[in-house]
């Protein structure tokens, strides 16, 4: 028979035995084991942060000190310069030691004989005094561990800061700088109350803050005097005679636009006086040459468009257009910003060709389709440019017709003339393989330029654009003179059913081929093309929060910045001032940018408009502003 085997004790049993042992073990010794434990923890964790005690502890090689460049601001001294006193480190760790050594004696010493000096009050309070004191200084001093030496000196851009040992010698850790961050400058929305749109701005402006010897200022201290907002721009005019305000306002812009990086004298080759270069006329741009129409030119803005300012250079003769743009540029920046994205990116072009049947028609439509084929129509265009790249062949049958629709990226170029050039290196290839291709016509009429098609609209043209704004119900109120359920009923009923009623292509919006054909005259592209790139629709809607979203969806944007009128002086000038004249860093960097400066304009124009619609003011306005008698 075998024995029972002793019971084994549980966790809870083993804690109660634990706890009995304590009982036996004296207080004071007990006392002075946790006050122990707890000093040695604080101490641990005073000498062990990443910070100054880190720093200290590191051997004098291994140390590294970020040295700023020269020029910017240091909250300290800089702690890499021998010829400089150096903080005193080593002492805040000798003073650690010398602290703690003491607390350690006094609790100590507590403990040797705690009830005597429980009852002695003096001493009692002797003790409790230097606690207090070395309690104060562990304390005070424990976030000094968590402290980073670096966090001394004012931080620098990455590629500025450069990396040495305690002796000033050059580390050779490998660090890759982070990329230049671009710096941007944000003006402020434009101050200046613009006309036509809001019926504010009927009243005459206080002339309280205007210098009384303005006439003898100079241009340039009046042009100060307009940034500073003390004379608002639009009141050049009258302050001044017309001439000299434009010569005032010129240097108002060329200033903000300088401080955007746009260089120095932008508007030089804009002229505002009777000039033209007819030399640069002859065989690009015009023939039998008799003069030119001068056509004014205004400047909307600033916009924020992409997380920078932009001005928006406007060629136009219908008044109220340039300072109703101002102020959607105006509501714009004072929201959201607005944020452009091209979706799309290709000018096409349509050659017509016939064979002798529908049948072999057909065939090569099937032809194309094979990606390998295609491959080679792509070899034959690109083999005749250096940047076009052939995107898409999309044929299209009509009975022994064959149109062929190929859509190329061509760079900062609008790029007529660069597909139509590969379209007909393409035509060869075919005609290699289809002996019997007869080319009709070079545009088939379904690419489609310069008329109004649904195949541009639904398929794209050019640059593809979707623009976006927030406005806050704010500055719906106090700068677009309406509220935003008003303006968007107006919108759906105007822009949405009432183009529908009318059976509009591409046509969903309040006047976006305004703002399409001024920013066209202002920067060379041709103007007859407007009647796709004004391809738009206008939403709005109101937000959870009672703000404003409008977006405008632009599928057939057709710009360039090389070529055609892009290289006349007053066209470069204005190509300029957004930034985007010739040819860009990275191909088509600049064609892109100008097709987001028109979509802004465009957004801005159709918020405007809308608003003086929804407050009915529309009228007035432009009977107020826009019927100046003819001087004789």
């Amino acid at each position: 028979m075998t024995s029972a085997s002793a019971p084994s004790l549980t966790i809870g049993m083993q804690i109660d035995a634990f706890l009995s042992n304590l009982e036996s073990i004296p207080s004071t010794h007990l006392y002075v084991v946790v006050i122990a434990v707890s000093i040695v923890f604080s101490f641990l964790l005073l000498n062990s942060g990443r910070g100054s005690s880190m720093a200290m502890a590191m051997p004098d090689s291994e140390r590294v000190v970020v040295k700023p460049s020269v020029g910017h601001k240091q909250k300290a001294k800089e702690g890499n310069n021998s010829d400089e006193p150096q903080p005193k480190w080593h002492i805040l760790k000798i003073t650690n030691y010398v602290a703690t050594t003491a607390f350690f004696i006094s609790v100590i010493q507590f403990a040797s004989d705690a009830t005597a000096y429980l009852n002695d009050s003096n001493a009692l309070l002797s003790f409790l005094v230097i606690w207090s004191l070395l309690l104060c200084y562990f304390f005070g001093f424990f976030g000094i561990s968590f402290v980073e030496l670096d966090d001394f000196v004012e931080s620098v851009p990455a590629g500025e800061q450069v990396l040495v040992d305690a002796r000033g010698k050059p580390n050779n850790i490998q660090c890759s700088p982070d990329p230049p961050v671009k710096v941007v400058n944000i003006h402020a929305p434009a101050t200046s109350a613009p006309v036509c749109t809001d019926p504010a701005s009927f009243k005459r402006s206080s002339s309280s803050t205007i210098p009384a010897n303005l006439q003898e200022l100079s241009d340039h201290d009046i042009a100060t005097l307009v940034i500073e907002d003390t004379i608002k721009d639009h009141q050049l005019e009258k302050l001044l005679d017309p001439h000299r305000a434009v010569t005032v306002r010129r240097l108002k812009f060329n200033a903000l636009l300088e401080t955007l990086g746009r260089g120095g004298d932008v508007l030089a080759e804009l002229p505002h006086k009777h000039d033209l270069d007819y030399k640069r006329v002859l065989g690009a741009n015009c023939e039998i040459v008799v003069g030119y129409v001068p056509i004014p030119v205004g400047m909307a803005g600033p916009v924020t468009l992409n997380g920078e300012s932009v001005y928006i250079p406007m060629a136009t003769t219908e008044g109220c257009l340039v300072a109703s743009t101002n102020r959607g540029c105006k509501a714009i920046s004072q929201g959201s910003g607005a944020i452009s994205t091209i979706v799309g990116d290709g000018i096409t072009r349509a050659p017509c060709i016939r064979l002798p049947s529908a049948q072999e028609a057909a065939s090569v439509l099937l032809w194309i389709k094979e990606p390998a084929n295609f491959l080679k129509l792509k070899e034959s265009f690109e083999s005749t440019t250096s940047f076009g790249k052939l995107i898409e062949a999309s044929p299209t049958v009509a009975g022994r017709n064959v149109y062929l629709r190929l859509r190329c990226f061509s760079g900062d170029a609008m790029g007529m003339n660069m597909i139509s050039k590969g379209s007909l290196a393409v035509i060869e290839c075919l005609k290699a393989h289809f002996p019997n291709i007869s080319l009709v016509a070079l545009s088939g009429n379904m690419c489609t330029d310069k008329k109004a098609a649904a195949v541009n609209w639904i398929e794209g043209r050019g640059k593809s654009v979707v623009i976006e704004a927030t406005i806050p119900k704010e500055v719906v109120r106090s700068t677009l003179k309406t509220s935003v359920p008003a303006i968007v009923e107006t919108n759906i009923n105007k822009n949405l059913i009432g183009s529908a009623m009318a059976g509009v292509v591409g046509g969903f919006n309040a006047h976006a081929a305004n703002n399409v054909t001024a920013v066209f005259l202002a920067t060379g592209q041709d103007p007859a093309q407007n009647v796709e790139s004004a391809n738009c629709i206008s939403l709005m809607e109101e937000t959870p929060e009672g703000d404003l979203w409008i977006s405008c969806t632009m599928p057939s944007i057709e710009v360039g910045t090389v070529g055609g009128g892009t290289g006349l002086p007053a066209q470069a000038s204005c190509l300029k001032v957004i930034g985007a004249k010739g040819g860009g860093v990275n191909p088509g960097d600049n064609a892109r940018q100008l097709a987001h400066v028109v979509a802004a304009a465009v957004m801005a124009g159709e918020l405007s408009l809308m608003a003086a619609l929804a407050s009915n003011s529309l009228v007035a306005a432009h009977m107020a502003h826009n019927r100046k008698p003819v001087s004789k």
